[in-house]
């Protein structure tokens, strides 16, 4: 399976621009490459509480038609970052977007300290069927957490993709936090993060494919790069083949499961 990490700058307040780079990025992406990850919030950037009512769209919006055009165009699933609108609340949500449709939309659970009172946290964990695999999604500081990965290990992930929006000086943590939630839950995971200057910030990049043993495949620098990697879904049973953490734990999450009917597993708590 093969997998591009984008890791660019975005720009805040700036849908057009960010949606124009997004677009030239699957264009150039290889012909053999099945899923395109994104950072956090890569189409508006990062809202503030008086601009979060102008930024962030509903996802039925164009914007997500014009990224599903693009995927048909070139066969291939896209993981991106926004501000969604719903309902009257804004959630920090990544849409994982194939060329049928929207597969998966995950709203952040754990809301970094600038994203609380701008964001609603989401209140579930969900993994989807994507190529033969079950995909969850996490989103930047939730990864610190080891729980969420354990809860989409325990609906049944094959892959994790965080797309991330960490900055200096914590690169570090999601490095090690990344590495972590790979090898306890025996799972791959892809982690883009965003790069360069926003926001007040410097952004950390790093970004990473982490195999099921924790062995770093590839690694980003701090500029910008679209990168490409193979990966080999063998190494799934091969990590799993000795001992399964998942069948070995004694502490089970708390939380109700839900079978939905277009094959979304959700973990509600």
């Amino acid at each position: 399976m093969r997998i591009e990490l984008v890791q660019l700058p975005g720009q805040e307040c700036n849908i057009e621009a960010n949606l124009e780079s997004a677009l030239a990025a699957i264009a150039r992406c290889s012909p053999e490459t099945d899923l395109i990850v994104f950072p956090e919030t890569y189409l508006t950037g990062f809202p503030t509480v008086d601009n979060i009512g102008h930024l962030a769209q509903p996802l039925d919006d164009t914007l997500f038609s014009s990224i599903q055009r693009a995927c048909q165009g070139k066969n291939v699933s896209v993981a991106i970052g926004t501000a969604e609108a719903c309902d009257g609340k804004f959630y920090n949500t990544t849409s994982l977007i194939t060329p049928e449709g929207m597969a998966m939309a995950y709203r952040k659970t754990h809301l970094w300290a600038s994203d609380k009172g701008v964001f609603h946290p989401g209140d579930r964990m969900m993994t989807c069927e994507w190529n033969g695999l079950r995909v969850g999604i996490l989103i930047c500081y939730d990864i610190e957490f080891p729980e969420t990965a354990r809860a989409l290990a325990t609906l049944g992930a094959d892959l994790l993709i965080v797309t991330n929006g960490n900055m200096d000086p914590y690169g570090m943590v999601h490095r090690n936090a990344i590495i972590a939630r790979a090898m306890e839950n025996q799972v791959f995971a892809v982690m883009v993060n965003r790069c360069g200057e926003g926001d007040g910030l410097t952004f950390a990049g790093g970004s990473c494919v982490v195999d099921p043993f924790g062995n770093v495949l590839v690694e980003c620098g701090r500029e910008p790069v679209q990168l490409a990697i193979d990966i080999d879904l063998s190494q799934l049973a091969s990590s799993r083949s000795q001992y399964r953490y998942l069948s070995d734990r004694r502490m089970a999450l708390s939380g109700e499961i839900h079978e939905l009917p277009n094959g979304i597993r959700e973990l509600h708590f």
